[in-house]
């Protein structure tokens, strides 16, 4: 069965946490901060934290700057998924994975849909590998992103899940 393995010992991982918005700051980042707090009660440490207008060569910038740092190992932005003109994450960052992890956009739906309905159409939700650092783009919502976290990405970077997580491929990545 699935699940967290108790016996097995739990490792770490640095995260950096982007928020996309044109109007988001630090004193009303609900999402962003929801993500850093669920982070750190996992277990893992916010090695950086910043929030971005809704503009690709900023987001770009942004997320290659913590992709080629040593230091980090996962990406989660929130924001600029959706379908309006100036959601452009996607457009951002799929240009710069390596590899894509289908299946979490896949799951992502899955889950959002147990919660939102058909409204997860509007969500580009997708996951991805850039220069060996795992990168999650979720939509602006707290909503979306508690589920996100919660259901999906929590589980998969628990170097304790069974019968395999991301972590796990972490040294492996630059094979």
């Amino acid at each position: 069965m699935p699940g967290i393995d108790e016996n097995l010992l739990f490792q770490p991982l640095n995260f950096a946490v982007l928020t996309v918005s044109d109007t988001r700051t630090t004193e009303n980042d609900r999402s962003g901060d929801t993500l850093a707090a669920r982070v750190v009660a996992a277990g893992h440490s916010i090695k950086g934290r910043s929030i971005v207008t809704d503009d690709v060569a900023e987001i770009t910038r942004t997320v290659k700057d913590w992709t080629l740092s040593a230091g980090i190992d996962v990406v989660l932005t929130t924001g600029g998924t959706g379908l309006t003109g100036r959601d452009v994450t996607v457009e951002a960052l799929t240009p710069l994975f390596d590899k894509t992890l289908d299946g979490f956009s896949a799951l992502f739906h899955r889950v959002s849909f147990e919660s939102v309905g058909l409204s997860t159409l509007q969500s580009r939700a997708c996951a991805g590998l850039i220069n060996r650092t795992f990168v999650f783009c979720l939509p602006g919502s707290t909503g979306a992103v508690k589920d996100a976290w919660d259901r999906i990405i929590h589980h998969a970077l628990d170097s304790r899940y069974r019968p395999c997580s991301l972590t796990d491929l972490i040294p492996r990545l630059s094979e």
